[in-house]
């Protein structure tokens, strides 16, 4: 079973997450995402899915066209784990990716 992070784990490692809110209860973390277009929040989604399927952890969240929530808590320990830390920085990655998008002409490179 998965270990429930302590209140003090919870709190250091909220403080390393940007935006990233904590409920009521400390049983789970939540954060909204919103992009240019629905079809760049579905992108991001597929990618976060894509990351959450390899972590064996699942986010629970919303899309409404260009807005994506998301809330994370894993259900074996009825709390807040590592789990949901580490998830949250990979969406956090994937939406910064989405979000700051390079803004220079590259035609040019060769990748």
């Amino acid at each position: 079973m998965t270990k429930k992070l302590s209140s003090s784990e919870r709190h250091d490692s909220l403080k390393k997450l940007s935006g990233w809110v904590e409920s009521e209860d400390g049983k789970s973390i939540s954060k909204s995402f919103q992009f240019r277009s629905f079809m760049e929040a579905f992108s991001f989604m597929t990618h976060a899915a894509l990351a959450a399927e390899k972590m064996n952890h699942h986010p629970e969240w919303t899309n409404v066209y260009n807005k994506v929530h998301i809330t994370l808590t894993t259900h074996d320990c009825d709390g807040l784990s590592a789990k949901d830390i580490s998830l949250a920085q990979v969406i956090d990655e994937a939406a910064f990716g989405f979000l700051n998008p390079c803004t220079t002409d590259q035609t040019d490179q060769v990748f």
